[in-house]
């Protein structure tokens, strides 16, 4: 058996967010939000999965939202990148499942609470001492930590990288979910110890490439693909900020230094010469910082300075 990855928000879509896929996703939802508990009991799919759905390479997740037994709205995303403003969006999203729920004139008592849950191929809370896979928040008093009086928005982080169990280690409804998410594309069966899960098995069949369309295996692989690069490209701009700060962080340190040598040697610097110092480039700075011993004026650094700019 060959499994595409869940990870692929396409696929995650077809997996958890179809017509046929109520009872996966109540259990999925069950794992995460109620620890496994059978909390939910029903649920309808409000944006299913459509086969023949048109979806663009530019378009940046495909969500899930569903609305629960007790009328609770819940989006379910998956996430394997950073972006910039990810965290701004999570919340926009809990907002906007909170607030679309009115129509003008409707009263406030009909509000049901509202969930996000989202899915993440890379480490968000960073902080080392946070080592929990599943990270939850509500409102709390900012100082006493009780809670506000209506649970109404609720923010759910399942950070992947993080899952560190094996298939053997396995044991709770959440364990198995999260290692279907992060390891299905790498089986080639279905374990025992997750076909007991009738819903899990029905998710890896739904997940197993022979019984995909060869357009929805077309799209999974273009979405790969897109994902992948959208990765490269954050990957190399953290990597080129970092060496642009170094840089930026280098040539503040040798204008220091030089400034205080020369400040040192000829007290008053001119403002004309001092912009002049700040316009050299780290190798110039360095030069400057060794030769600046061998001058007898300001005349003489002048003139320095003339024949790096002609």
């Amino acid at each position: 058996m060959d499994f595409v990855s869940p990870k692929v928000d396409y696929a995650f879509k077809k997996i958890f967010g179809s017509e046929e896929s109520t009872e996966i996703l109540i259990s999925f939802l069950n794992a995460i939000i109620y620890n496994g508990e059978k909390t939910i009991e029903s649920l309808r799919i409000i944006n299913p999965f459509n086969q023949g759905q048109v979806i663009s390479l530019k378009d940046t997740y495909l969500d899930i939202k569903a609305v629960l037994f007790d009328g609770s709205v819940v989006v379910i995303e998956m996430q394997v990148a950073s972006m910039t403003g990810f965290s701004k969006r999570v919340m926009y999203n809990l907002i906007k499942g909170y607030g679309n729920q009115l129509k003008t004139g409707d009263d406030y008592l009909l509000l049901r609470p509202a969930i996000v849950v989202t899915i993440i191929d890379f480490i968000f809370f960073k902080d080392k001492k946070v080592v929990d896979v599943i990270n939850s928040f509500v409102f709390k008093h900012e100082d006493k930590n009780w809670k506000y009086p209506d649970v109404e928005l609720r923010l759910i982080f399942v950070e992947l990288p993080k899952f560190k169990k094996t298939l053997a280690e396995l044991e709770t409804l959440t364990e198995k979910w999260i290692f279907f998410l992060k390891e299905a594309a790498r089986l080639d069966y279905i374990p025992e110890n997750l076909g007991v899960v009738a819903e899990i098995e029905q998710a890896l069949n739904i997940a197993n490439k022979i019984n995909m369309t060869p357009e929805e295996l077309e799209m999974v692989e273009r979405r790969a693909i897109a994902l992948q690069d959208e990765r490269g490209r954050i990957a190399y701009a953290e990597a080129k900020g970092e060496a642009t700060g170094e840089v930026r962080g280098r040539l503040s340190e040798a204008i220091a230094f030089v400034m205080r040598l020369l400040k040192k040697r000829f007290k008053d610097i001119p403002t004309s010469i001092n912009n002049q110092i700040e316009d050299l480039p780290v190798e110039e700075l360095e030069s400057l910082g060794e030769d600046l011993l061998d001058f007898n004026s300001l005349e003489d650094l002048e003139s320095w300075l003339n024949s790096r700019n002609p």
